[in-house]
């Protein structure tokens, strides 16, 4: 592969110079991300309590596997989505474009159906043989099996919807993909109240997330799309797009963005199933994987700040604009470090504290592991912008040697260190893993390419989020101890006296010229 753009300068149609402003587009992709993480947030953490409060912590423990076996089929996908928007957005250049758009999304349609049908016969298979319960540890756990397979059957059923976001991201229509799903989420932890209030069953919980997801993949197919593109009904797909050769080369040229996507969600998702099948005490396993979730949540708030980044990035790369390209490239990776050292910040004082309330101390907290995790995560979220730019401009040679030699260090490590050392092991590799490769190979690779001025970029982003990092760390230590008493409102009455004391501190930035000289001073 070669590290030039997808398409032609001039006839990307990534966008058109008569929509919004670059600001006003920004603006409303972070806007929908907010929306998404709130709900993520929603999922993985407000739910917890009430799990707790009917569940045990080993059934606990065996809904966050299930829960993480079922983002994890999302690899399933084997990088077509992305095979699909490049090559939407290359019809845009086109004399038929509707017409080639419409044959090409008939034909890997088929494929997807046909993707996900071989998989879930194939899964329904592997767990008679090998029944997930006796793999992870899950023996005493009622229903674990039924809802294995049901989550992960169902997600794998959900999976060709990738096809139709990919089609609205191509055709400036991502705000709707994503205003759906975040319907569809919201109507799901409704359902999973429902079920787990009215039977306290795992299987019924895991029915009301799945079934939900199942529904928006069927809306989005017979009804959303069509609508919004009838030339979708108009084309059934070339007999030679269906050929064996044509099938094969789309899967080929994915390969790129689904070792990509799945050492992602593998880092994301994988180590709960690795602790769990490695680590005996079902209590380590549940507290490990509440407290992966702060870490996932802060690199799931850096990647959703880096997507409409990367779309801009994209685009004047694809144009070939080499001073707007570095001059973006510079703000968003401030931006994104000091995203990630803000809310490390605060997460490190008064996560001891949220994770007390929020497991009701049925879970033991772990300093050393919450400490490992969040630093980790925070170094290394200049280079989750490097990652998404590496997407949007074709790098795929570069995806696959960096992000495959990340997924191999992080398997090696975590077979190692997981079994002596049980949770910490596991946070070992992922750190290890993102400091050694996504950082200083891809990421590094990355700003040398982007920016003429590379290390003294480097060098200011370490020293502003270490200032960052460790100021608002120390604020937060200085506040614990000052406010009486314990519980809800304590924890509530210091986080509020943080965040006033950060805007105050932040408050100079409110001067546009002050921002501008901050600006202009970025190494490029």
């Amino acid at each position: 592969m070669t590290e030039q753009p997808v398409d032609t300068p001039g006839k990307t149609g990534i966008r058109s110079s008569s929509g919004p402003s670059r600001a006003r587009r920004l603006f409303d992709g972070w806007s929908a991300s907010f929306f998404q993480m709130v709900l993520g947030m929603t999922q993985q953490v407000a739910l917890v309590p009430v799990f707790l409060h009917f569940w045990s912590g080993e059934t606990l423990a065996a809904w966050l596997v299930v829960y993480s076996v079922g983002y994890l089929t999302l690899i399933a996908d084997s990088g077509l989505q992305f095979r699909a928007i490049n090559r939407f957005l290359a019809f845009k250049s086109s004399v038929d474009c509707d017409g080639r758009t419409a044959r090409f999304y008939a034909a890997m349609l088929r494929i997807y159906y046909g993707l996900a049908a071989v998989l879930v016969v194939l899964l329904l298979v592997g767990t008679q043989l090998n029944p997930p319960s006796a793999v992870l540890g899950f023996q005493a756990t009622s229903n674990f099996d039924a809802a294995f397979v049901v989550m992960t059957a169902g997600m794998l059923a959900a999976v060709p919807a990738n096809l139709v976001s990919g089609l609205y991201r191509a055709r400036g229509l991502y705000g709707r993909a994503v205003g759906l799903q975040n319907w569809a989420m919201l109507i799901a932890q409704i359902g999973q109240l429902i079920a787990i209030v009215t039977t306290g069953s795992l299987l019924a919980v895991t029915i009301a997330f799945v079934a939900i997801q199942i529904a928006l993949s069927a809306y989005l197919f017979l009804v959303d799309a069509p609508r919004r593109f009838p030339f979708l009904r108009r084309s059934q797909g070339r007999r030679s797009w269906q050929s064996w050769s044509w099938v094969l080369g789309q899967f080929r040229n994915g390969v790129p963005f689904a070792v990509a996507g799945a050492t992602e969600l593998a880092l994301l998702n994988l180590p709960v199933l690795l602790v769990s099948a490695f680590v005996s005490d079902r209590v380590a396993v549940a507290q490990w994987g509440l407290t992966r979730v702060a870490a996932g949540l802060l690199r799931a708030l850096c990647t959703q700040a880096t997507l409409p980044l990367a779309a801009e990035l994209g685009h004047d790369y694809a144009i070939g604009l080499k001073d707007q390209l570095r001059s973006l490239y510079a703000r968003g990776s401030l931006f994104v470090a000091l995203l990630a050292s803000v809310v490390a910040s605060g997460l490190l004082p008064f996560w001891p504290d949220f994770f007390a309330l929020w497991t009701h101390g049925a879970i033991p907290y772990d300093p050393l592991l919450t400490m490992t995790l969040l630093i980790g995560t925070s170094v290394i979220a200049p280079s989750i912008l490097a990652l998404s730019f590496a997407n949007y401009s074709n790098r795929g040679e570069l995806l696959v040697r960096t992000k495959g030699l990340q997924l191999a260090v992080f398997l090696i490590l975590s077979i190692v260190l997981i079994r002596p050392w049980g949770p910490l092991g596991a946070a070992i590799a992922i750190v290890a893993s993102d400091l050694l490769v996504q950082f200083g190979l891809l990421g590094l690779i990355i700003i040398g390419r982007t920016l003429a001025q590379p290390l003294r970029h480097v060098a200011v982003l370490a020293v502003i989020m270490a200032l960052v990092t460790l100021g608002g760390w120390g604020l937060g230590t200085i506040i614990r101890p000052l406010v009486p008493g314990s519980g809800l409102t304590a924890f509530a009455l210091e986080c509020t006296i943080w965040l006033f004391a950060v805007a105050f501190a932040a408050s100079p930035l409110a001067s546009k010229n002050l921002r501008s000289r901050l600006i202009a001073a970025i190494p490029r």
